[in-house]
């Protein structure tokens, strides 16, 4: 079969319905639009939400309110407790956390959070950390350490 012997199956091409073309033809006089009312005048059909003069749906609706905040940090999360995987004197860092697949997203900042108990010391290194994690790593023996504020982190 080659371009030129293409052809569309057979009823997939009507032929188009010519309107006002006198009585005879079947759609003469009010060419398929019935008698009078507002669908048989003139101009643009009636829009799908209008709803006959009574107030539309779409504007009884409650509007969304509130608005979202775009300079937002929005930090991955890594509980204390999930660091015990790791072997004593460790220094953990995102790309580790990474690695055990604890983090998933390598732009978004990392902050540690106080969840569970740590058994072992160790050097962890993230963005931020919430107080309680603080105390734990610490008296565990290890160190919660900065790291440097990139990574989309504000410094707030």
């Amino acid at each position: 079969m080659q371009a030129h012997q293409l052809r569309p199956p057979r009823g997939a091409k009507r032929p188009r319905k010519r309107l006002g073309r006198g009585d005879a033809s079947g759609h003469g006089s009010y060419s398929g639009r019935g008698i009078k009312g507002q669908k048989a005048r003139a101009g643009k059909p009636v829009p799908r939400w209008f709803a006959g003069g009574q107030t539309r749906l779409v504007k009884g609706l409650p509007k969304m309110r509130g608005f979202v905040n775009p300079f937002r940090v929005q930090y991955q999360v890594v509980n204390v407790g999930q660091l015990n995987r790791f072997p004593a004197h460790t220094e953990v860092t995102p790309e580790l956390l990474r690695q055990q697949r604890l983090l998933r997203d390598e732009r978004r900042p990392l902050k540690v959070l106080g969840e569970g108990e740590l058994g072992v010391p160790l050097t962890v290194r993230a963005h931020r950390f919430s107080q309680s994690a603080r105390q734990k790593i610490e008296a565990a023996g290890g160190r919660a350490l900065p790291l440097e504020a990139s990574q989309g982190d504000d410094g707030h």
